[in-house]
Formats: structure tokens, sequence, C-alpha cells
């Protein structure tokens, strides 16, 4: 698995612009012990990698949900020693999987900063098959929970076609899961009103989507391992 020692390739004002930051947030992160120190090259310059973006973009999604900095920095600091970029993001999953559903009208400059990069004709239309975005006379209607999600997707070596069917099964799933859940909550609590109902789901949501995220990715690993033919070499990990 990939970690942030392997793929030190980013100067610093590539992670910046990656990241959809300033420079001097990046040294300002560094500096309160919110990101690791790069891995320092020849010419004395530092590299980051993956891992150092997916903590970037999970101090900037706890910043969104209105965390003050020290809020932030408890939060990092309770976190696993380790984590890999991919830890990293299923943190930020279930964090901003609290922000309500938000779509708002950009103009094009805005789009790529929150984006995080200069998306090219190619990406916006990517995007909007995604329906993730769409125009609005020369601004973008964009759903800004998801639009960092697809973005990172543009990079993966998947066609259009097989990133709509994998949304399509995702959506599917989660919305039959979500049935079955309300069936039992229903079946669980048959005298209810509706701020019984309100109070119950404000409680269990947490739980939910934590164990939704941890079980799925444990399910995804078993069958990437599966696929891999190295399902006995690796169960120790989980």
């Amino acid at each position: 698995m990939t970690t942030e020692a392997e793929d030190p390739t980013l100067t610093i004002d590539e992670l910046a612009a990656r990241s959809g930051v300033t420079v001097r947030t990046v040294r300002f992160y560094g500096t309160r012990g919110l990101l690791p120190p790069p891995e320092i090259g020849p010419r004395r310059v530092g590299r980051y990698g993956s891992a150092h973006l997916s903590r970037l973009a999970l101090i900037e999604e706890l910043r969104l949900q209105g965390m003050t900095l020290a809020a932030i920095e408890r939060y990092i600091n309770r976190l696993p020693a380790g984590l890999t970029a991919q830890d990293l993001a299923v943190h930020r999953a279930v964090v901003s999987s609290w922000a309500p559903e938000a779509v708002e009208t950009v103009g094009r400059a805005e789009l790529d900063r929150r984006a995080g990069r200069r998306l090219t004709e190619e990406d916006v239309r990517r995007l909007a098959a995604m329906d993730v975005l769409a125009a609005e006379g020369d601004d973008w209607r964009v759903d800004t929970g998801l639009l960092r999600l697809a973005v990172q997707l543009l990079d993966l070596p998947f066609s259009q076609e097989v990133i709509l069917a994998a949304r399509t099964t995702l959506l599917d799933h989660s919305r039959a899961a979500a049935r079955e859940l309300s069936s039992l909550l229903r079946d669980a609590v048959p005298e209810h009103t509706p701020k019984d109902v309100r109070t119950l789901s404000a409680h269990m949501q947490p739980l939910v989507i934590q164990a939704l995220l941890t079980t799925f990715q444990r399910s995804l690993r078993q069958e990437v391992r599966e696929w891999l033919g190295d399902d006995e070499e690796h169960t120790s990990e989980d």
C-alpha cells in the first residue's frame, strides 16, 4: 500500500495548488504539527506525497464543518500513527457525511479553486456527466459535497461508463441498506412520534455511517486480496 514516504513527488507549491489552499496555509499547518514534515530531497527541496494531500483535505473538511483550530488539532492528534492516504480519506468521508446537501453557483475561477486544480474542458464535461455540476449561463451549479471526490475520480484509469456504473451500484445498494435499516427501526419503535424518529435518527446516524464505512472498506480490501490471489498472506492486517 502506498504511503507518504513512498511517493514524495510534490513541491510545497504543487501541494498547495492540488489542495486548494495557499503555501502559507501549508506552512502554518506544518508548524502546528497538523502536517508531517516533507521528505528533503536534492537541493534541500521538501517533497510531499499522497498522505499529505489526504491530510490537508481532512483538515479543510474539518474547518468547513466549523471546527476551531484547537478542535482540529485535538482531532488530528487523536488519529492513529501511520495512517495511509486511503485511511485518511475514510476519516474525511465520515466528517463530510455530516455536511448539509449544498449546491452553489460559482464562476469558472472559483470552480477551479474548489476543485483544487485547473480543470480542463474534458474534466468539466466528465464532472457534468457525473451530475456533480451543471452549466448555468456563464457560471456553474456545483454539488460542493461531491466535487472533491469526483475530481479525484478523474485521475483513476477508468472510463466514464465504468465510473457512472459504479455510482449507480453504490446508490442502489445504499438506498436498499437505508430502506432495510429504516424498517428495522420502525419495528424496534412501533409506537413513535415524528419527534421520536428524528431523535433516534440523530443518535443512530453517526453509528450507522461509521459502521457502513468500516465494513465496506474491509469488504473491499478482502475483494481486492481475493482478486490478487493473496488473501491468506495479508489476513492478519485487519
